[in-house]
């Protein structure tokens, strides 16, 4: 259990920009941290199986905008503009809009859907066709995903 945690904590530190600043806590399979210049929380984790400084699912508040719970994935392959990107939580589906390797929530909604349903399933995917063509999926153990999501939300709370 130790040994994952700070494997996921070497990992999310991977994956985030060098302005990450504070830890807020590594929960099961996610993590969250805070940053100041500019001033964001979030909760990431990456998929099973990914490189460490590969694809990865976060949530990010961003006090000062007044923007709660963004969802943007980084995904494994790059895709076209036009390329579905099909998102499944549990029994819930998303179709997510996507560019190059990235894919986010298609409005405000959505963003409150998919963390609302991340907070009660066990497993998510993200599937979409490559550039080439290629079918892929990204597979994400949800573990931790809602109490990481928690400490963002209060990791910021007050910056705005």
């Amino acid at each position: 259990m130790i040994k994952a945690a700070l494997t996921l904590s070497a990992i999310a530190l991977m994956t985030t920009p060098l302005s990450a600043k504070d830890s807020l806590g590594v929960y099961s399979n996610w993590a969250a941290f805070r940053d100041d210049s500019p001033a964001r929380c979030y909760a990431i984790a990456k998929p099973r199986g990914a490189a460490s400084n590969g694809p990865f699912a976060s949530i990010a508040n961003w006090p000062r905008a007044n923007i709660r719970g963004q969802v943007h994935f980084r995904l494994s392959r790059p895709v076209t503009q036009a390329a579905e990107v099909n998102l499944r939580i549990g029994e819930r589906r998303f179709a997510l809009a996507a560019n190059g390797r990235n894919a986010w929530g298609q409005d405000v909604a959505m963003d409150a859907g998919v963390v609302a349903a991340l907070r009660s399933a066990s497993r998510m995917t993200v599937s979409a066709r490559d550039t080439q063509g290629r079918r892929f999926t990204d597979r994400y153990d949800l573990s931790g995903a809602a109490t990481a999501i928690d400490a963002a939300v209060v990791g910021c709370a007050g910056r705005g």
